[in-house]
């Protein structure tokens, strides 16, 4: 079992959770992720590793509340215990020999991203953050960005934060600025990072992107993760999460992850009509 020390509502939909986990605190690094079961019975999701502390012995894990699984994990509070928290599992961000990168976040996929910035940003490399959000009532982690960020670009569709705009417009801006980058990191919806990769494809920009499909087991077992890159199968859970974006196809994700919908919203509603039982 392990103990929930902290608990907090970043937004009104999206809670950061710290989780006592001593072992998997001892060998996380970004990049990675868990699975963990709410409940007893319920069913195995993946949350990336947010952050982690070796000293305490803490995974932290930033999830929003969209489906059954997750409005049951919400309901957890401090002291309250979540019986299974498997990992670190994937493979971790590559961080070497990096001198400048643009670390781009979408929605909650900041959660992912920031992880990555501050690891890239401890190892001495200049970290230019790009994040968006729907609008200023989203915003997470705006002052973790700024701390690891050398430079930060804040986004939002409506203009209330920060510059109206695409993460995409922002991008092109400091390319077009004269930024040199030796990578780009996007981390976000599918239709974000495949349109981060159309515009570095356009300057050559080798491009990073983390793929977070439908997983069971996490080993590379059950097949629900697979992906197709670079025109050959591969599996999310132990080939990636992370992948050259230039070579995902996009467009097969998307589709799978829409196979999905029909079953995810009939046990939202299930959990929901439990809620309201109670």
């Amino acid at each position: 079992m392990y103990k929930i020390v902290e608990k907090e509502s970043l937004n009104p939909t999206v809670t950061r959770m710290v989780v006592e986990a001593p072992r998997i605190a001892a060998h996380a690094e970004p990049g990675q992720f868990i699975i963990l079961r709410a409940a007893p019975d319920g069913e195995r999701i993946p949350l990336t590793i947010a952050d982690y502390d070796r000293t305490r012995g803490t995974v932290t894990i930033i999830f929003q509340v969209v489906g059954a699984t997750t409005m049951v994990l919400n309901k957890l509070e401090v002291g309250d215990c979540i019986p299974d928290f498997s990992g670190p599992l994937g493979r971790p961000t590559q961080t070497e020999g990096l001198r400048r990168v643009a670390v781009v976040g979408g929605g909650v996929g900041c959660a992912i991203a920031y992880p990555v910035a501050k690891k890239l940003s401890e190892k001495g490399c200049e970290v230019h953050s790009i994040v968006g959000f729907r609008n200023k009532d989203l915003v997470i982690l705006e002052k973790e960005f700024e701390s690891a960020s050398a430079l930060m670009k804040k986004m939002s569709d409506d203009g209330t934060w920060g510059e109206k705009g695409l993460v995409t417009d922002a991008l092109r801006a400091l390319i077009e600025a004269g930024n040199q980058y030796d990578e780009v990191i996007a981390i976000g919806p599918l239709i974000m990072m495949k349109f981060v990769c159309a515009v570095t494809r356009e300057y050559g920009i080798h491009t990073v992107v983390s793929m977070n499909p439908i997983m069971i087991d996490g080993t590379g077992m059950c097949g629900g993760c697979r992906l197709t890159v670079g025109g050959k199968t591969v599996f999310a859970c132990v080939d990636g999460p992370e992948f050259d974006g230039h070579q995902v196809d996009f467009d097969e994700a998307m589709r799978r992850g829409a196979m999905y919908r029909p079953v995810e919203a009939e046990a939202r509603e299930k959990t929901c009509n439990l809620f309201k039982a109670e």
